[in-house]
């Protein structure tokens, strides 16, 4: 074992998006408040921030439209000091796609009602948010993976960085440099939907013991220019429908951000019957709908990226709270997957985590016990109320589109309730049918490298980077499950669902059949596999810190 260095430090905070850097902005605030009394209990500089692009706003991609009630409440001049804030929202619409027609909703839908909200590239929102924490004095590290907990008992104590200088075959390069242990008297886990060493601490610690199980929908994203006049700035734009079956959760989105850039996507639960189902596909050919065509037609597409979206809702947050650590934001599961919107609700759960943590190191107690009043807090705040009033939402479309619809509608008028107080759920990998259970096969979109394209273009578009000598961060426990029995089984699902053509199936030398091709370098980090897979034995883990996409824009 490597010699390690060991850093203290009052709080440490894991990932740097909106709710680890909204954690952190509000205890600076803390601090300053009462810094006049002489009474703090921590400073600004004992606050550290582990992020694992190798600046922030790197990894961080959304739709995305933002609900400006957490930010109001954190930074009330948030106009004043130059939020890039690209566009409000000034018309909403929602359409029901067919192959080749659509149908307008007369009435919006009322959680599809934007008015008051902001369209944002969430990468540059994230990098204004962190020069506030920044300029505090707050300690932030780009570039650093959280790879390991460290645990006295059971209790978190904070977390082991990654080794850096290590090549594909295990061995140190002449450039190591072994991680560091960070001690923390308070740990927060931000790290964003199914985070590695949030999974790894669920686990251990049974967090999720009586919970619904987690349910991801996977969001395919491009930004396109276009000519003038296309869309008015600020419209804001769903559909429901094709090319999603009636059988399946999600939808598209289509932003303009200005007169001439537009944010387009599409999510789609990861509980598909079909192992053959490609979320990428499906956002492909989605673009050749002839209204969607007419928008994009004679543009260019500029960005690409993808990433996953917690959609279990209320029912499936784990306990938040454990000596020693809180987990927030979207890494616990606090998204509204009806409204599809979860960085107000990210920020929020930070910032009253960090009053939380104040208060438990002003009083001398880091335990549970001490840490418990973020559980209180954020249950008696607005974000219990939002998320209540959809407790029940995802759950309700267990059984496809338009019953969803149906479940939906009762639960408007019920409060969230719906027919039952509570719905119970299946994790999403065990609704994957074996390939004799499925007829039919899935339409293909034709990448025409204009409207359409192939992942691997898109992945070229996400400015995805990995150093080609790592070891892989994608560790699969049995590759004769995936070489011999997933074949026969299920058609290698992951060569489909991964975004990214990270996993493909290549003939073997002796011509005996395929074998699985991992490509580590393109992966985008929405960790689909880790979520997707039928048999549950791939695991993702943090590569090395640095490497991944760069959502520029997104």
């Amino acid at each position: 074992m490597p010699e390690r260095e060991t850093l203290e430090t009052d709080v440490l905070i894991v990932g740097a998006g909106p709710a680890g850097l909204s954690c952190a902005l509000r205890l600076s605030q803390l601090i300053q408040a009462r810094q006049g009394s002489g009474d703090s209990p921590l400073s600004a500089d004992n606050i550290y921030v582990l992020e694992k692009a190798e600046e922030l706003g790197a990894h961080s991609l959304s739709g995305a439209v933002l609900d400006p009630r957490a930010l109001g409440e954190l930074v009330p001049d948030f106009e004043a000091k130059g939020a890039p804030l690209e566009t409000p929202v000034t018309g909403d619409s929602v359409y029901y796609f067919t192959r080749s027609g659509q149908f307008k909703a007369p009435i919006n839908p009322p959680f599809f009602h934007n008015h008051g909200n902001y369209i944002v590239s969430l990468n540059r929102f994230v990098k204004w948010l962190g020069t506030q924490v920044e300029g505090t004095g707050v300690n932030l590290f780009p570039g650093f993976s959280g790879m390991d907990v460290l645990f006295d008992g059971d209790r978190v104590a904070g977390v082991r960085t990654d080794d850096k200088g290590i090549d594909k075959n295990g061995r140190q390069k002449s450039n190591y440099q072994p991680g560091y242990d960070l001690r923390a008297k308070v740990t927060v886990f931000a790290e964003g939907p199914r985070g590695s060493l949030t999974k790894h601490l669920v686990r251990r610690l049974k967090l999720d013991a009586g919970c619904n199980p987690q349910a991801y929908g996977i969001g395919v994203k491009e930004l396109w220019d276009v000519p003038a006049g296309r869309l008015p700035k600020g419209q804001v734009v769903h559909t429901a429908g094709w090319p999603l079956s009636a059988k399946q959760f999600g939808g598209a989105f289509l932003y303009a951000m200005s007169d001439t850039r537009l944010s387009l996507g599409l999510v789609s639960g990861l509980d598909a019957d079909d192992p053959r189902f490609d979320g990428h596909n499906a956002f492909q050919l989605w673009k050749t709908h002839p209204w969607v065509r007419s928008l994009l037609e004679g543009g260019q597409m500029v960005r690409y990226g993808a990433k996953t979206v917690p959609e279990g809702g209320y029912f499936a947050i784990p306990n938040t709270v454990m000596d020693g650590a809180l987990i927030v934001g979207d890494s616990a599961g606090f998204l509204n997957s009806q409204r599809l919107k979860g960085i107000h609700l990210a920020m929020k759960t930070g910032m009253l985590a960090a009053e939380s943590i104040f208060e438990a190191l002003a009083g001398g107690d880091t335990s549970a016990k001490g840490l418990q009043r973020f559980d209180e807090k954020w249950r008696s705040s607005w974000v219990h109320e939002e998320m209540w009033k959809v407790r029940n939402y995802h759950q309700g479309f267990e059984h496809g589109f338009f019953p969803g619809m149906i479940q939906g509608a009762l639960q408007f008028v019920t409060g969230g309730r719906g027919l039952h107080a509570r719905y119970r759920s299946r994790a999403d990998f065990e609704h994957v049918k074996k390939l004799v259970e499925i007829n039919g096969r899935p339409e293909r979109a034709r990448p025409d490298g204009k409207l359409t394209f192939d992942k691997l273009k898109d992945v070229y578009h996400s400015a995805t980077h990995h150093d080609e000598d790592q070891p892989s961060h994608l560790r699969i426990a049995d590759f004769d499950i995936c070489n011999d029995r997933c074949v026969k089984e299920y058609g290698n699902p992951c060569q489909y669902f991964c975004p990214a053509q990270v996993y493909e199936m290549e003939e073997k030398a002796d011509g005996s059949g395929q074998r699985l091709k991992l490509n580590p370098s393109n992966c985008v980090h929405c960790k689909t596999c880790d979520i997707a897979d039928p048999y549950q034995i791939i695991t993702w883990v943090c590569p090395e810190g640095g490497g991944g996409p760069h959502y520029e824009g997104m």
